[in-house]
């Protein structure tokens, strides 16, 4: 959106990352990658940009695909994007998307497996999304901070990296403000100009270092966080009887004993995040009781508990709750990552479990975690990654990943 030069810091060296990075580069975007050697430094410049369609085998892969739409409708009134692959974790429609460019004077649809949007006029208008949604939130305001006039979004998402994006949008000159309440108030501006960004950690990554603690009675402490991101999920982990240690950027989690059973119910922010539940799932699968899980965002993301009753987790799923009565321990299996959390929590499982565990599919877990099976062995875990086919510049395949519990 900026034909300056921008340059982002803190950038996870991940493959949906370094996707999303040849996506742009391939409609001409000028992508410093990485900068000097480092892989968590990015600059980019929209300059040179000579296509408004993205459509090629990068793209195809990523959930995130659709925010190039919101971009490119913001700066050129006009974009044409493949619609998005990423996990199958249940129905992620961009209808809310879709009402939203509406709203602010485009024409946009979906055919032909791509999204269109197209605008003679692009003018600030009322937004309110008839659910909270991060994508929609986000794509509605990179469109609007290019809009004429003023945008409001109403039942905005709260997220921190909703509030993360309008905090670098407006560094690089957009007017954008009340990003991490329900209302976000938006006046368009004619262009952008060249910023610096950090991004925020990631509270996900984070969160899932902590389970992994919980599940294996360990001892961790995780450096580089923001502590306020985690409440969540620390407030649910005293529940089950871990200790917690805040300083300003670290969280310590100590599980001296077995875990205590708790109630889980997903949320949008503040709530418990559901990209937590399965990896909560696995503590609670090792817990003195019976606790009960209830998704109540994507329906698809109970997958996961098939392979865990492979492990010996005793798992009953009716609908959109898992009730969960913990065993003492689990046993090594050959496992499937049915997609990004999950395989993280096949991977804590796996840990915690006795014996050797194979997870396989592990593409899966690679996409969102950054040197994932470096820091397990950094902290003593027992992992490595086996059975590298089909390597190519194309698609790097890794099939399988061994853990001894």
């Amino acid at each position: 959106m900026c034909d300056e030069t921008v340059t982002i810091r803190n950038l996870p060296d991940v493959e949906d990352i370094n996707v999303f990075l040849k996506a742009i580069k391939s409609i001409g975007a000028d992508v410093d990658f990485p900068v000097r050697g480092d892989r968590h430094i990015v600059n980019i410049s929209g300059r040179n940009i000579f296509t408004h369609e993205v459509k090629n085998e990068y793209i195809r892969k990523i959930r995130a695909s659709y925010y190039l739409v919101g971009a490119m409708l913001g700066k050129y009134r006009e974009a044409r994007v493949e619609l998005p692959g990423g996990c199958n974790i249940g129905a992620r429609p961009i209808d809310q998307h879709i009402k939203g460019f509406s709203a602010l004077g485009a024409d946009a649809s979906v055919h032909d497996g791509m999204i269109f949007a197209q605008a003679e006029n692009l003018v600030g208008r009322h937004v309110y999304l008839d659910l909270v949604s991060v994508g929609a939130t986000i794509n509605v305001m990179l469109a609007a901070s290019m809009a004429e006039g003023r945008t409001i979004i109403e039942n905005a998402a709260k997220e921190p990296h909703v509030v993360d994006v309008a905090q670098f949008l407006n560094q690089m000159g957009a007017d954008i403000k009340g990003a991490g309440t329900d209302r976000i108030r938006i006046t368009g501006v004619k262009k952008f100009h060249a910023a610096d960004h950090d991004i925020i950690p990631d509270q996900i990554e984070a969160g899932t270092y902590m389970c992994m603690a919980a599940a294996t009675m360990g001892d961790v402490t995780i450096t580089h966080v923001i502590p306020q991101h985690l409440e969540a999920i620390s407030a649910k982990l005293l529940d089950m009887g871990v200790q917690i240690e805040t300083t300003a950027d670290s969280v310590r989690v100590c599980a001296p004993k077995r875990l205590a059973p708790t109630t889980i119910k997903t949320m949008p922010h503040p709530g418990f995040p559901t990209d937590m539940q399965s990896q909560f799932a696995v503590c609670l699968a090792l817990a003195d009781g019976s606790s009960l899980v209830t998704e109540k965002i994507f329906e698809n993301r109970f997958k996961y508990t098939d392979e865990l009753i492979k492990m010996g987790a005793n798992i009953r799923v009716e609908g959109t709750t898992a009730f969960i009565t913990g065993v003492k321990s689990l046993s090594g299996a050959t496992v499937e990552a049915p997609d990004l959390r999950a395989g993280a929590a096949l991977v804590i499982a796996g840990l915690a479990a006795e014996g050797y565990t194979y997870v396989e599919k592990i593409e899966y877990v690679l996409r969102g975690y950054e040197r994932f099976d470096e820091k397990i062995r950094s902290l003593g875990g027992s992992i490595r990654v086996v059975d590298i086919m089909g390597e190519s510049e194309r698609e790097r395949m890794i099939r399988k990943m061994e853990l001894t519990g």
